[in-house]
């Protein structure tokens, strides 16, 4: 690939296949880098926000772009989840764009994700309404649950990451 061929792909926007949306301070350090490490090692190509944000890069265009190029959602949801805005936004955008997800129910049960409007959030009514419709939407796709006091690592690595490639085999077969 020429200069200029890396030069364009850069300012063209990050090109991804699988998006991983998650709330850093519950999985950084933890399932989210396995999982982004194993999938670029099968040859995926996944967004990950401390791997593929740049400095001067503008966020939410960023993102918007990676989860309207990906083919595939990984939403990881764990307790604070729901207290974020950007996951929520970002969980909303993969939703309403009908891309294939795979959700982790990283130390949470889907029981528990809902979004309590206690001005943490600070957006809104159209957004409540539209991370609400998300929430509901994730929560009747069948998940990986995992409780980290207990559950083998590796284990969620394999399964989330054979998950993701039959996700997107079925998105080249469509």
């Amino acid at each position: 690939m020429g200069l200029h061929a890396k030069i364009w792909r850069n300012v063209a926007g990050p090109a991804c296949d699988v998006f991983i949306n998650h709330r850093t301070v519950d999985t950084r350090r933890s399932v989210v880098r396995l999982l982004y490490n194993h999938l670029t090692q099968q040859g995926c190509k996944p967004f990950l926000d401390a791997e593929n944000l740049r400095p001067g890069d503008r966020l939410l265009d960023t993102i918007d772009k990676a989860i309207r190029g990906c083919n595939v959602g990984v939403a990881v949801f764990s307790p604070r989840y729901c207290d974020s805005y950007y996951c929520l936004h970002e969980l909303s955008l993969i939703m309403e764009s009908k891309k294939r997800i795979v959700p982790i129910l990283y130390d949470v049960k889907p029981s528990q994700l809902r979004i309590v409007d206690s001005g943490i959030l600070s957006c809104s009514q159209k957004d409540l309404m539209r991370f609400n419709f998300a929430i509901e939407e994730a929560k009747s796709i069948v998940g990986l649950p995992f409780d980290s006091s207990k559950d083998d690592w590796s284990e969620l690595v394999r399964k989330a990451s054979n998950a993701v490639m039959s996700k997107l085999h079925e998105e080249s077969s469509a």
